[in-house]
C-alpha cells in the first residue's frame, strides 16, 4: 500500500479553494469542501494507477496523471520506490487547460 502526501503546491492550491468559497459560501461550506477534496484520493494508495495521464504534463519529466472530483482535477505522480503517491495540484478544470502547464 502507499501513501499519499501533498506537495507544498497542492497545499497552497487548497488554501485558495478555502479562501474562495469561505468568502462566497461561508466557513462551513468551505471546511467540508476541503475535507473531502483531501479525502478523495485516499483510494488511490491501494490503485495508483486509476487516474489518467495528464496529457498537457506529459513534456515532463515525472508522470504525472490525475483523476477528477467535482470542478477539479487532482494531479498526481507516483513514486514507487517511495511507495508514494504525490498530490501536485489541484486544477479548476472550469480554467483554460492551457494554464495546467504553470510551473510546479
Amino acid at each position: 500500500m502507499m501513501k499519499v502526501v501533498w506537495s507544498q503546491f497542492a497545499q497552497d492550491a487548497l488554501d485558495a479553494i478555502y479562501v474562495y468559497y469561505f468568502d462566497q459560501a461561508g466557513e462551513r461550506f468551505a471546511r467540508n469542501l476541503v475535507e473531502v477534496i483531501v479525502k478523495y484520493p485516499e483510494y488511490l494508495a491501494s490503485n495508483p494507477k486509476a487516474g489518467q495521464l495528464e496529457e498537457y504534463l506529459q513534456n515532463r519529466e515525472i508522470e504525472y496523471r490525475y483523476i477528477v472530483f467535482k470542478n477539479y482535477k487532482i494531479i498526481y505522480s507516483i513514486d514507487p520506490d517511495l511507495k508514494m503517491i504525490k498530490i501536485a495540484d489541484i486544477f479548476d478544470t472550469r480554467q483554460n487547460p492551457v494554464k495546467i502547464i504553470r510551473k510546479k
